[in-house]
């Protein structure tokens, strides 16, 4: 007798539970976020924090490196956050009214005070003064102080560029959404808030003070703008070596600075190359790191360390959607860093000083001039590479770096340099230069355009883009492609640990294993997360040496990916070794409180340490802090499942769908709930209207198949596997479904069809040709034998 694997009611038993984790919003703004052998490991008890005597301010700076200051005053930098005063408010506080989504906030003075009379936390509209300035251009924001410490950044804002610009003009940073006080992003709620959000990047040496117990904040900071020491580090000890007896010609520039900055070096033009080279490749990554702390998409791990990897204090968003498009180009605000390093130009030792003046924040030259830095003018300043008229303007960072607009005003250049590629516009809807530019042409004429100045990218090869994407949609035909990035050297790594991401579940562990001794942290704490559907045996296995990695994002990474290890099953010294990291991961965490998403992934690891208690305590803060939470409310919700106290589950989801009526994953886990409790009809009802609404995914419309076909209406669920087998083709588990469900409507010759599509899709699971052997000798067994009597 054939048995056929569980795809009905037991299909639906083993669906994994909703365990879902945040790094960061993906929709905040400028002011809110600023989200082969291992190397010689840094003591972990060394890094501390600089104490704040070590800090000297960067006045005193300015008798030595006069013209370090000079340039510095006045930029960006200086000016990035300051007291609100005559001369720094830039916007109109003459009584005047703004009226936004049936709010209407007023801008008027109060003696000496620039005042702001707006709707507060609980809806009502009173008065707040302004206590802080925010940024100068191209649009200046306001803080504004709340009880409980907090500063806040209004979301009504200054547009600061001239008026034959558009500017001079108040403007929400949010035109078409109606933001009012319940929403977690309006001016009161949590990701506006300075002390968490914005303090770090726009002032030096910060202590945001925040107190859990009292959800309180007493946040102070060295010097209120982002002074010398923000990028080069405690100054202290430098002013003591540079004041000592010894000769100065024996004191070396940077003697006592916890960082060198100065990496440029000499680039030059070999013989008739037309890029120039490092005449020295770089060494180390000091400069950009320094500049990443804050020109990224990144979260906090605790106290910062200068001169320490990005990764040693920050987690990095890789570029993969939401905040990036599928081919890595930016779509949220993600700042510069992450794009940075998928260039060939970090490649080549390019750094962020070859391009940027630090301490005044301009350009080190003017339009295409600043290009033939490295790339010789006749080759690429010219018709022949740019293809566009003599004298039409063309510049090469409209081509290379095209620019999105944030916060109204506010364009900002994609770092990643690369080639426009309409191609995957037609394929993966990610936008191109060429029709940025030229915005009443399509896709389809500027790939037209490419191919006739023999210039058409695609042909080339297929980009990693697609494979990856196609990989991350379900479709294992891709895993191939994808395995052979990680491995490709030539790749940028930040592009390889994407690559590892999206493996991760799919047998990921020999890909893996040889990236966690990778010299890049990247790699490693990418890597790590890679195997987190791995076996728990060969998990501790794999990452139990990385116990003690210099890098707290790799340690954080394996505190997550460890924590489900059952501590009765190792050795006392493996216990011992776990508890101290997980030790240190709950006081890394602790460190951000006050951050949602912090809760969230506490509640994620108590959950996996099957502390419940712990779990529900993390998850109730995370929503306290923003009710819209979802993914915080799902979890408890699961929390509750496993509980066994179905009712408060399904409250909890009931709950979140009286909030977002349409949330897939609310739908889909609560259809679940329904046909646990014996609510079948209800249930298929929610599982399909999850189903209904999923476009970029798969699991909601297989799991609405399986509950079709469980229920008795066994061809409607055939047909609706058929539908998502053609929209999200090369998925196992569909195409295992598929054949197990040919097979019990005595239809062989089809499970067998995808039985042999399984082989293929899967080369390295047994299980496939096991399964397809049997379907082949059921289907030899009802065969009629030869000379027999067949009637």
């Amino acid at each position: 007798m054939l048995s056929i694997a569980p795809a009905g009611d037991d299909a639906l038993r083993y669906i994994p539970s909703w365990r879902i984790t945040l790094t960061t919003p993906s929709h905040l703004l400028i002011a809110l976020l600023v989200a082969l052998t291992l190397p010689v490991a840094v003591p972990i008890e060394a890094r501390e924090a600089a104490p704040a005597e070590a800090f000297v301010g960067s006045e005193r700076c300015a008798g030595c490196h006069v013209d370090a200051y000079e340039q510095w005053q006045g930029s960006h930098h200086q000016l990035a956050m300051q007291e609100a005063s005559e001369e720094t408010v830039l916007g109109d506080f003459s009584d005047v009214s703004v009226t936004h989504q049936g709010v209407t906030t007023r801008f008027y003075r109060d003696g000496e005070h620039f005042m702001v009379h707006t709707d507060g936390a609980d809806g009502a509209l009173r008065d707040f003064p302004v206590r802080q300035v925010f940024g100068v251009y191209p649009l200046q924001q306001y803080l504004l102080p709340l009880d409980d410490g907090r500063l806040q950044a209004l979301g009504i804002a200054w547009d600061a560029r001239p008026a034959e610009d558009g500017g001079q003009r108040w403007y929400s940073l949010y035109p078409d959404e109606a933001i009012d006080h319940t929403d977690p992003l309006h001016w009161t709620g949590p990701y506006q808030n300075w002390n968490s959000r914005c303090a770090e990047c726009h002032s030096t040496q910060v202590d945001k003070g925040y107190s859990a117990s009292e959800r309180r904040y007493a946040t102070t900071y060295r010097e209120i703008s982002v002074g010398c020491e923000a990028c080069h580090g405690p100054g202290a000890n430098h002013v003591r070596q540079m004041q000592s007896v010894v000769p100065s010609g024996a004191r070396k520039p940077g003697a006592g600075l916890d960082v060198d900055l100065g990496q440029r070096g000499h680039w030059q033009f070999a013989g008739d190359a037309a890029i120039a080279t490092r005449d020295k490749p770089l060494q180390a990554d000091t400069q950009i790191n320094a500049c990443a702390r804050c020109h990224s998409r990144r979260g906090p791990l605790g106290d910062y360390h200068y001169g320490a990897d990005l990764l040693d204090t920050h987690r990095l968003a890789l570029p993969q959607p939401p905040l990036y498009h599928p081919d890595g180009q930016i779509d949220d605000e993600v700042f510069v860093h992450g794009s940075f390093l998928q260039s060939r130009m970090q490649r080549a030792g390019v750094v962020c000083s070859n391009c940027h003046e630090p301490h005044n924040n301009r350009l080190r030259a003017e339009g295409n001039a600043l290009c033939a830095q490295c790339h010789s003018p006749a080759a690429y300043d010219s018709q022949q590479h740019h293809r566009h008229p003599t004298g039409s303007g063309a510049q090469c960072v409209n081509c290379h770096m095209p620019a999105k607009r944030y916060m109204g005003v506010d364009d900002r250049r994609d770092h990643s340099m690369r080639i426009p590629r309409p191609d995957l516009t037609l394929v993966l809807g990610t936008p191109n230069a060429c029709t940025q530019c030229h915005s009443e042409r399509d896709s389809e004429w500027a790939l037209e355009s490419l191919r006739a100045w023999e210039m058409a990218p695609d042909t080339d090869g297929p980009h990693p883009a697609l494979a990856v994407q196609q990989l991350r949609e379900g479709d294992a035909r891709a895993r191939g492609e994808v395995l052979a990035q990680i491995a490709d050297p030539a790749l940028a790594n930040i592009w390889r640990a994407t690559a590892l991401e999206t493996l991760a579940g799919q047998n990921a562990a020999p890909t893996a294993t040889p990236m966690l001794r990778s010299a890049d942290p990247l790699l490693r704490s990418s890597a790590v997360r890679s195997l987190a559907g791995a076996d728990p045996r060969q998990r501790l296995e794999l990452l139990y040496p990385l116990r003690d990695d210099p890098v707290a994002a790799v340690r954080m990474a394996l505190a997550e990916n460890l924590a489900d290890i059952p501590l009765g099953r190792v050795s006392p010294a493996q216990r011992e070794h776990l508890l101290q990291l997980f030790d240190e991961y709950l006081a890394v965490q602790a460190r951000h409180a006050d951050m949602p998403e912090t809760q969230l992934q506490l509640g994620v690891f108590h959950h996996a340490r099957n502390d419940l208690p712990r779990a529900e305590s993390a998850y109730r803060e995370a929503l306290a802090l923003d009710p819209s939470l979802a993914a915080a409310r799902l979890n408890l919700a699961d929390l509750q499942r496993q509980r066994g106290d179905e009712d408060a589950a399904r409250r909890e989801l009931e709950t979140l769908l009286d909030q977002s009526p349409d949330d897939g994953n609310a739908l889909h886990a609560l259809g679940l709930l329904e046909i646990r409790t014996g609510n079948r009809d209800r249930g298929s009802e929610l599982l399909q209207a999850a189903a209904e609404r999923e476009s970029a995914g798969w699991r909601h419309r297989y799991v609405n198949a399986v509950a079709l076909y469980s229920s008795g209406m066994q061809e409607k669920g055939r047909e609706a596997l058929r539908a998502l087998d053609r929209a999200r083709p090369g998925n196992p588990a569909v195409v295992m479904a598929l054949s197990e469900y040919a097979a019990a409507a005595g239809d062989l010759d089809d499970a067998i069809v995808h039985a042999r599509s399984l082989v293929t899709l899967v080369p390295d699971n047994p299980a496939y040709p096991q399964w397809l052997q049997r379907l082949r000798q059921l289907a030899a067994s009802r065969q009629p034998q030869p000379g027999s009597n067949t009637r």
